[in-house]
């Protein structure tokens, strides 16, 4: 069990347009937010694959945290969409691989959020702190 929230990790793939930059608005803005969460920059939501997520998850990450553009105001038109089916797609498989679908979460974050980022970070490290450690986790051996 995690003795702490900076026990917890978490890989958060963001949008490159908007939450990524809310992210960032945060930071500047110096608002609090969880500390454990480990940004990767992807220019869209929809780049992120099923396979991606299952892979962190099984690596022994406690959550994945995906953020992409509002529906209908991604830049590239329809990749909040796709991305809403991968994450459907994802959170079926890791269940199928025993793993708490809850430990993978979806958000719609504008760029113009700093705050909104911020709070929904906290609420999933909270959340993730419920749930406990990665059951992955202890399996890998290093």
């Amino acid at each position: 069990m995690a003795n702490n929230e900076t026990d917890i990790k978490i890989v958060a793939f963001l949008c490159n347009w908007c939450t990524f930059t809310a992210a960032d608005l945060a930071g500047t803005s110096r608002l609090k937010y969880a500390p454990n969460i480990r940004i990767v920059k992807v220019m869209c939501s929809s780049r992120i694959e099923p396979v991606f997520i299952l892979k962190v998850l099984l690596d022994g990450a406690d959550g994945v945290f995906i953020g992409g553009c509002a529906p209908g105001d991604c830049h590239y038109s329809k990749g909040n969409f796709y991305a809403r089916r991968k994450v459907a797609l994802a959170k079926t498989l890791a269940k199928s691989a025993g793993l708490d679908s809850e430990r993978i979460r979806l958000s719609w974050i504008p760029a113009s959020e700093g705050p909104r980022f911020a709070h929904v970070v906290n609420e999933f490290t909270a959340h993730i702190k419920e749930l406990g450690d990665n059951p992955a986790r202890r399996e890998v051996y290093i």
